[in-house]
């Protein structure tokens, strides 16, 4: 079976999805920061019965805490609604398009139904291709289009 076939019919379960940390919408900025930290994680879920609502990153965080936002706040406040997601059943090949096109590093992965199941990251991927594609990934020069000024050897 070829690398390519792979990436179209492996579902997005196979990229080594993490669990997702969920919060409620609800609580606090400060309390969603402690538990990222307790986590080690850098991005929660927030979920509203079971069905995700939004996420919030790392990124977020520190765009929070660069305008001096009250931490108090709600995280409904400061997370991104409605994010893009990937179902469960979509491929891998269809994860690292969105994730492309997108800029994204982590996409929630969630059920038919609309329910948080896990998170997808880029370290998620690469490891899904090193494991299917180990000679390609393991001999990729520092510098891919790197050119020799001189020329090596006798």
């Amino acid at each position: 079976m070829s690398f390519e076939l792979h990436l179209k019919t492996e579902e997005v379960i196979r990229a080594h999805p993490a669990d997702a940390v969920c919060v409620d919408p609800h609580d606090s900025v400060r309390s969603v920061l402690h538990r990222m930290k307790e986590e080690r994680t850098g991005s929660v879920l927030i979920t509203s019965e079971e069905k995700l609502v939004g996420i919030f990153t790392e990124r977020d965080a520190l765009k929070l805490l660069a305008r001096g936002a009250d931490l108090e706040t709600p995280i409904r406040d400061a997370m991104v609604a409605n994010p893009v997601t990937v179902l469960v059943s979509d491929t891998v090949s269809k994860a690292i398009s969105i994730m492309s096109h997108g800029g994204y590093r982590r996409l929630p992965v969630v059920d038919e139904a609309g329910h948080a199941i896990s998170i997808l990251k880029v370290s998620g991927i690469l490891r899904y291709l090193v494991e299917h594609f180990p000679d390609v990934v393991y001999t990729l020069p520092p510098e891919p289009h790197h050119h020799t000024k001189t020329r090596e050897g006798a």
